[in-house]
């Protein structure tokens, strides 16, 4: 299982931490992965990442789906790639949800399965200059014939010649995306696993989107990555508390009451007493008693927390679930190393 690091997004002040991001290629590391939300993109860092490293991959984990169009999103990405050397950047894309989407980007929700599929094959396209391209899909269209079209518009084919194999994956959650990821796209990024949910969950929903592929790829070609906070400590106690305020932001206020991806996620996990409590505390102001309502054990089955030996001991879990790389998020310089040693 290879070893990627996560960066920050939610920073008022954008720094992209390139000293440990050159640390992490020198140890070995496969990958760095940016985010975004309504603030600093994913895709601008990357950049900026190429030019003060050599190998390691650069992925968005990820950009948001209503942030650009499928085209621009191609564009984008097979700039980065070329400025980098060629074959380094991988597209992750995520749909965040209707609070950011119709709030901050002016898109309507709409349906984010046929999107993301009509993204992904639009990419695909772009990238692989087979032709001129032209897409009929049910979200997007190439070219635009809906309204406002005047009828000019006319297949073209990318002037840039990009890298044809840049993989994209998806950070999907509901049972039809993480089937529909498995059929078209080249790995998923999960949200809200653990390593108990793989073989009884989730390995068997990609196994019947990869199914559906006309290409006869099978899970063995396919990417699975994972993030995890990793926090070297002797106080696994006092560890644990740690995480639970961003957790209860997210849980309790990042969506709406009637659609929170990470309130669902919870209950998916087998918390759902905890999780609709979290909600309701956030929601009526009470935060910090939102925050004591995180349970130590949805903490300490999301993150690697302890001495070098328990982190190596729980690392055994995610190696074994069938992730094929392990993000390691919200770490100090130390236990990146740490895992470097365990891992790699």
């Amino acid at each position: 299982m290879k070893l990627g690091i996560g960066i920050g997004y939610g920073e008022p002040h954008y720094q992209v931490p390139i000293e440990r991001i050159q640390r992490a290629e020198a140890l070995g590391y496969h990958s760095v992965w940016t985010a975004e939300t309504y603030g600093a993109d994913a895709l601008s860092p990357l950049a900026f990442i190429a030019a003060h490293t050599k190998r390691i991959k650069l992925g968005t984990g990820v950009v948001q789906l209503d942030a650009r169009t499928p085209a621009n999103l191609a564009m984008t990405a097979q700039t980065i790639d070329a400025m980098a050397g060629g074959g380094r950047v991988m597209i992750g894309i995520g749909v965040s949800g209707p609070q950011i989407v119709e709030g901050w980007y002016g898109r309507p929700w709409g349906k984010p399965n046929p999107k993301l599929r009509d993204t992904v094959a639009i990419v695909k396209k772009i990238l692989q200059r087979q032709g001129p391209v032209s897409h009929e899909g049910k979200a997007f269209s190439l070219p635009y014939r809906g309204e406002g079209a005047i009828g000019l518009g006319k297949p073209l084919k990318s002037i840039l010649y990009g890298d044809p194999n840049l993989p994209i994956l998806l950070g999907t959650t509901t049972e039809l995306n993480v089937r529909m990821t498995a059929e078209v796209a080249d790995g998923w990024l999960c949200g809200h696993v653990v390593p108990s949910m793989m073989k009884q969950y989730f390995l068997p929903i990609l196994e019947q989107g990869l199914a559906k592929r006309t290409d006869g790829k099978t899970l063995k070609d396919f990417d699975i990555v994972c993030g995890v906070g990793v926090n070297m400590t002797d106080d696994v106690k006092a560890a644990l508390q740690a995480p639970k305020q961003h957790i209860a932001l997210f849980v309790g206020g990042m969506g709406a009451k009637e659609m929170n991806f990470h309130t669902e996620g919870m209950i998916r996990r087998g918390y759902k007493d905890a999780a609709l409590r979290i909600q309701e505390l956030f929601l009526a102001g009470r935060k910090q008693e939102a925050v004591e309502a995180v349970p130590d054990e949805y903490v300490d089955e999301e993150w690697l927390i302890g001495p070098p030996a328990r982190l190596k001991e729980r690392y055994a879990a995610w190696r074994d679930a069938g992730f094929t790389e392990l993000t390691v998020r919200r770490s100090s310089p130390e236990a990146m190393e740490a895992m470097a040693k365990i891992a790699l």
